[in-house]
């Protein structure tokens, strides 16, 4: 009997209309219900319909993700706005159009797709199988497709993208999100991520062509299209080969006493970490058991992000404790951000914030370059920071004559900007977010945790050799450019209403159309407000940084010389706020800038969040 209600169902879904009294979301319905063939996914559509759960399938069907700052990203899941089979071969349905109005040899040239460890049993999915969906899509129109056999780093797409001179790349993957989410993060023929005008034009084509083409479900084609072919082994050889070129001091390195302990959190980080340490010299780093293999689940951790700090990396500190190792490196799940961590002389640990790491990375690739090219112009060197990042490396530049420059949030305005530089003939030894995302050198145009734990290593083993410690270093750096304190944190807001009405009221503080020129005591120089373009320090009051109408960012310049940014997040429910102090080299009295900064935020919380009326939660620790 119960079969044959599901029958009666099964038949009455596919003849639309239905009865949920919305057309659009009837429509919706029926689309979903005629072009998924994902058992799991369309039967949880199945039964939401049949528990009359109306408002949940408007929220699942009848909007579409868009790109942010790091490509596609939702969770797994059944429904237009989630990741799953159906969405991601829309996705590549919609790549495919665009890539073959702007690329005439587009199937001389092929197309690149990686993937995480990432997965769901309830949905059937995982991010595997949605690369083999991907790839499948393509190569049904003829396409040659670098298929990767096994997981890897996010950063080994956009780097054989370059390599292989294809013309875009996929790497499906939510890198440190929590485990229920996925993503599609596209590069484009430089290697970086895409930015507009391509993340719109791609959307466009999206629309255009959202019934999946007869061969688009196809995922055979990965195991007998001759066009497919396994990069894996040629790509790792070759970026292990590159990054010989941020290697200097080799012979120190395979002496070196220092014991690292590694953990990838659960991710793909392990095995190309220990390769990128035989490459330098070292001895392979300690992996933590329990997370070294690929568990979608991150069974071990609350939540699978490094920059969380001391609670997320227990384990890896228990060990180094045991093994006597005074340095941590952990890699996220994507492999391409780094968190690190050093034991102290009085028995605790340090974890670095991104703003601290980028401090010592600074100092050290700076040093570096000195040293092998003795006779280079200087006035040829640039570094990299979003706006949202710590100022040192301008403090840095300025005392050294290199040039620093700021981009918007996101490594893909890095990326961008990098390539122009390089196509200028210009040198760019260093790039960073603050979010923990670093990129050493220039043979990636992404954040790299791979090479940035390399590295960390070797500058750890140069300052040991001097018995220096990294946080002694970071202190000799802060004493030579200026005390630069800063305070990074986010409220989690799961209502967009919310969000838009906090940033409204900033625009709009004491009068229509004015920005508040206090924030408690502490009175405001100028603002920036990336989403409206308006900038207040500059002379037509224009930003000079792009306009992004579709996140909230907005700036303040104190007259203390703090700068704050409060900005939604590209990828997660957040409100994120950032603020740093920036002294000049003589102020010495950290406690004072501290203290100041703590204020400073209190402040900016109280009077332009109003977590408890706008009903935030606070990041719990």
């Amino acid at each position: 009997m119960a079969e044959n209600a599901n029958d009666d169902l099964n038949s009455n879904l596919l003849h639309a209309p239905y009865l949920t009294g919305d057309p659009q979301l009837d429509t919706a319905i029926g689309q979903w219900l005629r072009w998924d063939k994902n058992p799991k996914t369309k039967e949880q559509i199945e039964n939401l319909l049949r528990n009359g759960m109306n408002k949940e399938l408007r929220d699942r069907l009848c909007c579409r993700m868009t790109f942010g700052t790091a490509g596609l990203r939702s969770a797994m899941g059944a429904g237009f706005c989630y990741i799953n089979d159906l969405t991601v071969i829309q996705s590549t349905q919609g790549m495919y159009k665009y890539l073959e109005r702007c690329f005439s040899d587009f199937k001389q040239r092929g197309f690149v797709v990686g993937y995480d460890t990432r997965g769901q049993v309830t949905s059937s999915c995982s991010s595997q199988r949605l690369a083999k969906l991907t790839a499948a899509v393509l190569l049904a129109k003829d396409v040659p497709v670098y298929l990767f056999s096994r997981y890897v780093p996010t950063p080994f797409v956009p780097y054989a993208v370059q390599e292989l001179k294809a013309v875009a790349g996929v790497m499906i993957t939510a890198s440190h999100n929590r485990k229920e989410d996925n993503g599609y993060k596209v590069y484009w023929e430089t290697g970086a991520q895409i930015t507009s005008p391509h993340d719109k034009e791609i959307l466009k084509c999206i629309e255009e062509c959202v019934e999946p083409w007869d061969d688009s479900w196809n995922d055979n084609l990965v195991d007998t299209s001759p066009l497919k072919k396994d990069p894996l082994q040629d790509i790792c050889r070759r970026y292990m080969e590159d990054l010989k070129k941020i290697c200097f001091y080799r012979d120190l390195n395979s002496k070196t006493t220092l014991k690292f302990v590694h953990t990838s959190f659960h991710g793909v980080g392990h095995d190309y970490v220990q390769l990128a340490f035989q490459v330098f010299g070292f001895k392979p780093p300690i992996p933590v058991p329990e997370q070294k293999d690929p568990d979608p689940d991150f069974s071990t951790v609350k939540c699978p992000n490094p920059e969380e700090g001391e609670s997320v990396l227990e384990l890896s500190l228990r060990l180094a404790e045991k093994e006597n190792a005074r340095i941590v490196l952990a890699t996220d799940p994507d492999a391409d951000r780094l968190a690190v961590a050093e034991l102290q002389e009085n028995g605790h640990w340090k974890v670095f914030t991104g703003n601290e790491l980028a401090a010592l990375f600074g100092w050290w690739m700076f040093d570096c370059w000195k040293k092998s090219k003795p006779n280079a112009d200087v006035k040829n060197v640039y570094m990299l920071a979003t706006t949202v990042s710590s100022k040192i490396l301008k403090a840095i530049a300025l005392k050294e004559g290199f040039h620093f420059e700021e981009t918007l949030p996101g490594f893909k305005w890095i990326g961008s900007r990098i390539k122009d530089l390089l196509g200028h003939g210009k040198e760019v030894l260093f790039a960073f977010e603050e979010s923990i995302g670093f990129l050493c050198g220039t043979s990636v145009l992404d954040k790299d945790g791979v090479s940035a734990a390399v590295v960390v290593a070797e500058m750890a083993a140069f300052l040991d050799a001097r018995k220096v410690t990294l946080m002694e270093q970071l202190m000799k750096v802060y004493e030579t450019y200026g005390y630069h304190m800063s305070k990074t944190s986010y409220f989690l807001c799961y209502d967009p209403p919310t969000i838009k009405t906090i940033f409204e009221r900033i625009r709009n503080f004491e009068s229509p159309k004015e920005y508040p020129k206090f924030c408690g005591a502490f009175a405001i120089l100028h603002v920036r407000d990336i989403t409206t373009g308006y900038d207040s320090s500059q002379p037509n009051k224009k930003s000079v940084l792009p306009v992004s109408k579709n996140s909230q960012m907005i700036t303040f310049t104190f007259q203390n010389g703090c700068v704050a940014t409060l900005r939604t997040s590209g990828t997660e429910p957040k409100i994120k706020y950032y603020a740093e102090m920036c002294a000049s080299p003589g102020q010495s009295d950290t406690a004072l800038l501290e203290e100041e900064l703590k204020k400073l935020i209190d402040a900016l919380i109280e009077n332009f969040l109003e977590p408890s009326k706008n009903g935030l939660i606070w990041r719990s620790v």
